[in-house]
């Protein structure tokens, strides 16, 4: 097994316990999980250890929310999400460890920026006369393979796609449940799908799968708390948490 010193254990299991909370409460909390294994762990070889737990999460996930699913948004990122996560798999192979932190850092603060305009305009636009601001307008079916797009690149290159994933889905404004429903099925099906191309890289071997093997009650641990939390969290709360953690996912990777 790698030797991992005292305080890379204790940011791995911080990592481990953030995916767990992401897969059953907090989408977009999972990027505070990719910085936490990139300190402790090399940044290429860290997405292979956290692909394995988000695996763990999603399974969890999928049966906690089995009933809440949006189809119809999963049929419509089929094929942009698969070409983005071929087009992650070459640049994975190509780009060094700061530039893919840069690179996913700068999309998720581009778009962070993109939902909160767009939500603010799109408000006052369509504001009645009552002076009460109705909700923005869903986004169309091309920014729709946008998103898509992107959310494969980030999530192949630093499993970063679930604050991708999370601003389109906030932008079609479904309901807390309906959000965590269609997210767990999303990503557990992306995840399935990286495993052969980590595997190719080279990044995936036994000695990660020790590593993470310790984790994995930790993940468990925290899909339980997760889901008591999403019982109890309010619309607005939880929209707000998205966009937080979104953006300090974004910074710490910049930084």
């Amino acid at each position: 097994m790698v030797e991992l010193d005292a305080l890379s254990w204790v940011l791995l299991g911080l990592g481990a316990l953030v995916v767990g909370l992401s897969k059953t409460a907090l989408p977009g909390g999972g990027t505070l999980a990719v910085v936490l294994f990139a300190m402790a762990l090399p940044a290429r070889e860290s997405t292979a250890a956290l692909l394995v737990l988000l695996l763990v999460g999603d399974l969890f996930a999928v049966w906690m929310y089995r009933r809440t699913v949006d189809w119809a948004i999963l049929r419509r990122l089929i094929w942009p999400v698969l070409l983005g996560v071929a087009v992650g798999t070459v640049f994975l192979g190509l780009a060094s460890d700061g530039a893919v932190r840069r690179v996913i850092g700068a999309i998720l603060l581009g778009l962070l920026l993109l939902t909160l305009l767009r939500r603010r305009g799109q408000s006052k636009a369509h504001a009645p006369a009552t002076g009460e601001a109705s909700g923005p307008a869903k986004p169309g079916r091309i920014a729709g393979y946008g998103y898509g797009w992107l959310g494969g690149f980030t999530t192949m290159v630093a499993n970063a796609g679930g604050p991708v994933m999370s601003m389109y889905m906030l932008a079609m404004r479904l309901e807390v449940k309906t959000f965590l429903g269609t997210a767990a099925y999303f990503f557990f099906v992306v995840n399935l799908v990286k495993v052969p191309f980590q595997v190719g890289l080279g990044l995936l071997d036994w000695d990660t799968l020790r590593i993470v093997g310790v984790l994995v009650p930790l993940v468990v641990l925290a899909a339980f708390i997760g889901r008591w939390v999403a019982e109890r969290i309010s619309q607005t709360l939880f929209e707000r948490l998205v966009l937080v953690l979104t953006a300090i996912g974004a910074v710490n990777l910049l930084l």
